[in-house]
């Protein structure tokens, strides 16, 4: 990550050049630039720009979110003074010369606007990410007293501990570090309407933007323990455990079931979950006879209260569960039944042998 910072660094610098001179009067396309034979220079002012930057809004994040973070940036870059140079015209009267060197002096205040700002948003942790399609922000023109918004799209990870965090924002701009006045000789270059010639400097540095990720609770499964039967009613238990920093107070586990499972309490209290513990919660599951083998997912989540005395919940969590087939066992009533024909069956019998036998007498009694 620091070779990442170090090559973005390095394209910024590369972006600007180092000093310039730009020609001034609202002219500064040409490119032929006058040497000092052509100008003068009356006033050296004292004063760059100062960038800060601050986060707008709640500086604490939370893990897991993507979050539109917007930076302002202020220029509070203020003139130290003036000294002025010891510099004449001979071939001037020196009123003039003196309305000259005010003229230059009100252009020096420019000193302090910051110009064609780049500024890339820099994360040196792998648990933020920084979107990088829209990492480099471009400001045209700061001056001191004014701000200026910075838009970059973060992700937190889901793991991220919490805590402090700095992310890095390397700014490069130009700012005016002279201005010369150009004299009569001026004209020789062709350059009629040209009244200053401008000297530009490059400013590179890196701001610091303060973050934090809030001390919350993260709660997960950890074991779900039971199976589940066709056609019968088991219980469940599943351990969540508390991976947070924070306490999860008055919790209270809850199940989502769908056909073909059901249950009559969905809800099962576990109190307060500290860091690092883990709780029960025991829940009693139906299914249908005619429910198809298979592992079968429930959902899951805990509601508890924060460290703010606010109701919060926790991410959905996925709970796979084994359904089995049911055991093939005659039921009480199944053998009633077939007792119930047994006898019947025997009733019937008997009744046709003695039938059969009294027959038998009657018939021998009449061949008598």
């Amino acid at each position: 990550m620091i070779k990442k910072f170090t090559i973005i660094t390095l394209i910024l610098s590369i972006l600007s050049i180092t000093a310039f001179p730009a020609l001034g009067n609202n002219d500064e396309t040409n490119y032929l630039i006058p040497g000092h034979g052509y100008t003068v220079d009356y006033y050296k002012s004292f004063g760059e720009p100062v960038i800060r930057a601050s986060i707008t809004g709640n500086p604490e994040l939370s893990r897991g979110e993507t979050v539109d973070l917007q930076i302002i940036i202020a220029n509070c870059g203020v003139i130290e003074g003036f000294k002025r140079l010891n510099v004449n015209q001979n071939r001037i009267p020196d009123s003039a010369e003196e309305k000259l060197a005010e003229a230059e002096m009100e252009e020096e205040k420019e000193c302090t606007t910051a110009k064609d700002i780049k500024a890339v948003l820099v994360s040196e942790t792998e648990y933020i990410e920084v979107e990088p399609t829209a990492s480099l922000q471009i400001v045209e023109e700061l001056e001191t007293g004014y701000t200026a918004n910075l838009r970059y799209t973060i992700k937190i990870d889901s793991e991220a501990p919490a805590g402090s965090y700095e992310l890095l924002l390397p700014l490069n701009y130009q700012y005016q570090a002279n201005v010369r006045t150009t004299t009569a000789d001026i004209i020789n270059l062709g350059l009629t309407d040209t009244r200053y010639v401008r000297e530009y400097r490059t400013k590179a540095e890196t701001l610091k933007i303060p973050i934090s990720i809030e001390n919350k609770p993260k709660l997960k499964v950890t074991n779900v323990s039971g199976n589940l039967a066709q056609g019968e009613s088991k219980a469940i238990e599943i351990t969540y455990k508390n991976t947070g920093e924070g306490v999860a107070k008055d919790a209270l586990a809850r199940i989502i079931v769908m056909s073909p499972l059901s249950t009559e309490k969905s809800i099962v209290r576990l109190g307060d979950i500290e860091p690092g513990e883990e709780k029960i919660a025991r829940f009693v599951i139906s299914a249908d006879q005619d429910a198809l083998v298979k592992n079968y997912g429930i959902n899951s989540e805990i509601k508890y209260i924060d460290e703010d005395g606010e109701t919060s919940f926790s991410e959905n969590m996925k709970v796979s569960i084994h359904l089995e087939a049911s055991e093939k066992k005659f039921s009480i009533t199944g053998v009633a039944v077939i007792l119930i024909v047994l006898i019947a069956l025997y009733q019937i019998i008997n009744v046709y042998r003695k039938r059969n036998k009294n027959n038998e007498n009657v018939s021998g009694d009449l061949n008598e």
